[in-house]
């Protein structure tokens, strides 16, 4: 038996604005059309509510899929849906229309839905998540030992310092 694809009508692309404590998704239709926006928490059940009764979502771009949007990206592919990262939108854009999250998630969903927006976010998982992990890990580790040993030799001169002075 054979699927037939959804009715085209009905598909949605979906643009997300993401920020840390909240996100701003915006809905357009297969005609580039305004459909809705709302704000929503940064949280599991905020990413859930992001998907209902939205109609058949074809494609979500998310601003920042590396950071503040990897939560969200990750309830999305989860749930099937293609989601591509998508670029801040240029200042040339933003000075003639204006900045804010609405226009932000919209311009997201217009380039998600265009094609433009191609690139596939990064897994946060697997073998190059741990070593990312590790490096970071190390990295921390190496500069807090150097600042521990700054912070020694200054206490050291500075004792030196207070017994040259009968102190």
């Amino acid at each position: 038996m054979t699927e037939n694809p959804p009715d085209v009508s009905l598909t949605v692309f979906v643009g997300i604005d993401t920020h840390k404590d909240t996100h701003h998704a915006a809905v357009i239709d297969h005609l580039g059309r305004d459909v809705a926006d709302r704000q929503f928490p940064a949280t599991a059940a905020g990413y859930r509510a992001v998907l209902a009764g939205i109609g058949v979502v074809a494609r979500v771009g998310v601003e920042g899929t590396g950071s503040y949007g990897s939560g969200v990206t990750a309830v999305l592919q989860q749930a099937g849906i293609d989601v591509v990262d998508v670029d801040r939108t240029d200042r040339r854009s933003r000075r003639f229309h204006g900045k804010s999250d609405p226009l932000d998630a919209y311009s997201a969903a217009r380039l998600a839905a265009s094609g433009i927006a191609r690139t596939i976010p990064k897994a946060h998982n697997g073998d190059v998540e741990a070593i990312r992990f590790l490096h970071n890990a190390r990295r921390s580790a190496v500069k807090s030992r150097a600042e521990t040993i700054t912070a020694l030799k200054s206490a050291v001169v500075n004792a030196r310092s207070a017994s040259s002075c009968g102190i």
